[in-house]
């Protein structure tokens, strides 16, 4: 009976970034960040998109040992299982037919024979986009922030408002003024009155006087409480070791994975290798249960695709990993 790998590629997808399909090619997830067309309008978060490559068709264990854990197969009916899907893939393409694996892409051998991979323009296998999808939004017209501004009363009315708050400042003002003048001719009260209330020139000069010493005296004491810094105890001066120094100036972020297998057997059998044509390679275990055979290790993404380029002469399928 065939079984379809496509969903076991799918979940494989969502958490790596390269999936080998033995015998047929790798699918290979890039990143791209969110963007705007201005033009449209549109809006499309982050995706990683699928790309596909001939060229990587080494068996990694990968994509075996995901069959073999969900079906609880051993690792040659796994492995069969992916050989019967290839020879299925291969023979449909060679009849000239479009196949298309469901949220993936779709294949097809072009006039030279040669395999092309369309992929799934709306499918989205970035876990961080979970849930995001494309929107529209065009900007606002006809738009006038002018028409929001409140009107006040007309002309007429704040003539009238205004002619309403003099006549009531006069009925206040000219009664108190006539009381003051007529006290000020029949009777000393006036004076006694002037002399206690803040309408005297001499009073206003005498208050002025006593603000300028309190604003003096307020000044003095604020000279006097001003904090004094105190001195700093020198800190200890801590001499790092020159051995010490290459270790805090780089650090290793890539490693260059040349194969991954279930069996730890089979990952050493590469590692002798390896050896043989002078590289040191490392054993890792990885969390999935996978043994991975790192060539070398590099600090920067450009030291490590110059890298690959050369190990991928003699050992095809070798990719990057970027350490968390």
């Amino acid at each position: 009976m065939k079984i379809d790998v496509t969903a076991f590629i799918r979940e494989l997808l969502f958490g790596h970034d390269c999936v080998i399909v033995p015998g047929f090619g790798g699918f290979i997830g890039n990143y791209t960040p969110a963007r705007i067309d201005k033009n449209s309008g549109t809006f499309s978060p982050p995706v990683k998109q699928i790309s596909f490559n001939r060229n990587l068709n080494n068996n990694d264990g990968l994509l075996i040992g995901k069959i073999s854990e969900s079906l609880k197969t051993n690792y040659k009916d796994s492995r069969n299982i992916v050989e019967e899907f290839v020879a299925d893939l291969r023979s449909k393409l060679s009849e000239g037919e479009k196949v298309s694996l469901d949220l993936i892409g779709s294949f097809y051998n072009n006039h030279e024979g040669n395999i092309q991979f369309e992929p799934d323009k709306d499918s989205n296998y970035l876990l961080d986009s979970y849930g995001l999808t494309s929107f529209h939004c065009l900007p606002v017209e006809g738009y006038d922030v002018r028409k929001r501004i409140v009107k006040y009363k007309e002309k007429g009315s704040i003539h009238q408002w205004t002619l309403r708050k003099t006549l009531w400042r006069a009925a206040v003002i000219i009664p108190l003024v006539a009381a003051v003048t007529f006290a000020s001719v029949k009777t000393d009260f006036f004076k006694g009155w002037v002399q206690e209330t803040s309408m005297n020139p001499l009073a206003l000069a005498e208050f002025e006087n006593n603000k300028k010493a309190v604003e003096e005296e307020a000044a003095a004491v604020v000279t006097i409480a001003e904090p004094i810094e105190a001195p700093v105890a020198d800190l200890p001066v801590v001499n790092i070791p020159e051995e010490v120094m290459p270790y805090l100036q780089e650090e290793i972020n890539y490693i260059l994975v040349a194969g991954s297998f279930k069996s730890q057997g089979n990952a050493r059998v590469l590692m002798e290798k390896l050896s043989r044509e002078g590289y040191a390679p490392e054993l890792i275990e990885a969390s999935n249960g996978f043994f991975r055979v790192s060539v070398m290790s590099v600090s920067n993404l450009g030291q490590a695709n110059a890298e690959k380029k050369k190990i991928e002469v003699d050992f095809p399928g070798t990719w990057i990993h970027k350490l968390k």
